[in-house]
């Protein structure tokens, strides 16, 4: 079904040329604008259900805005509420420069506060014994899982760690994106931003082995975690894999793929490494995106501190 006979407010049939933008000029990856194509579609729908007068986006008030995200609260949580938001906002200043617009109905709109959190990651001993994990697995379980199934493994999570990779990423490394001489990666991250990775001599090793014994026939072309029919890996598959080896190594189970690469800069950071360069290895646009790992480093000293000095 296309935006056009699903949108009830007018303006949503330009959803298309908005997305076809994104992706275009702006180049945002496909997991964004099919957020953002989420998030436009939902209001639409309510404003369907709940303001059925309403046939364009300039006759919205900001009271029937508000109701929005107030029903919004009761059923989304604050950060997906923000996104959704943020989608909206950006829907209509490309609607207002196309001349399809002439008010934006969010204008004095407050967003809710969210809460400061600090991101959770694993300890250096953690990240060891669930970079150890599919070696164990394998010889404890031969029956289960395959040598090169369980080599996999080992290498996209080192790849994640030695480079502070997000899993969308290590999925679409290709050979090609390898430096060897080097022991880097090319790697292009959000915004189809590209940024030079160092790997490390682990994550080399474990590549060059993966390589020589089950892929010795591998173009440069083809993308190391790739699938049997030539696409690239699949996200949901590495997610369900880490579950897999955190239940075997006794690891908290509600850890995700994303918790490496948090681990990867708090570990940076608490091994002396320089903000700005960690900024760069993540590939962060803002300094202050990084910073909150530095935040992680002061709250463990601060815990550390209260369980150790008599007067905390």
């Amino acid at each position: 079904m296309d935006e056009e006979s699903e949108s009830r407010l007018a303006e949503t049939a330009s959803l298309s040329g908005f997305l076809d933008y994104l992706g275009g000029e702006r180049r945002y990856s496909d997991y964004t604008l099919r957020n953002y194509r989420q998030a436009i579609l939902r209001f639409d729908g309510w404003v369907g259900k709940n303001c059925p007068n309403v046939t364009v986006m300039d006759s919205l008030s900001l009271r029937e805005v508000r109701d929005y995200l107030i029903q919004s609260q009761r059923e989304l949580e604050k950060t997906t509420i923000r996104n959704h938001l943020s989608a909206l906002q950006s829907f209509v200043r490309y609607l207002r420069k196309q001349g399809k617009m002439k008010r934006n109905p969010f204008s004095g709109l407050t967003l809710p506060k969210l809460e400061k959190r600090l991101p959770v990651f694993l300890t250096e001993e953690q990240i060891r014994t669930l970079l150890d994990a599919p070696m164990r697995y394998l010889k404890e379980n031969p029956k289960l899982i395959t040598e090169k199934e369980a080599w996999g493994d080992r290498l996209v999570f080192e790849l994640m760690y030695g480079a502070g990779l997000r899993v969308s990423e290590a999925v679409s490394l290709r050979y090609a994106d390898i430096d060897l001489a080097n022991a880097t990666a090319r790697v292009l991250g959000k915004g189809k931003k590209e940024r030079v990775c160092p790997l490390g001599k682990v994550a080399m090793r474990c590549l060059d082995y993966y390589r020589r014994t089950f892929v010795p026939d591998a173009n440069p072309g083809d993308y190391i975690l790739g699938a049997a029919n030539g696409s690239p890996g699949s996200t949901r598959q590495i997610q369900l894999k880490m579950k897999r080896y955190l239940g075997y190594a006794g690891l908290p189970m509600d850890l995700t793929p994303h918790k490496i690469r948090h681990s990867y800069a708090t570990h940076l950071l608490n091994n002396g490494a320089d903000l700005r360069i960690v900024q760069e290895l993540l590939g962060h646009r803002s300094l202050s995106t990084t910073q909150i790992y530095t935040h992680v480093g002061v709250a463990r000293l601060k815990e550390a501190h209260r369980q150790s000095h008599p007067r905390a």
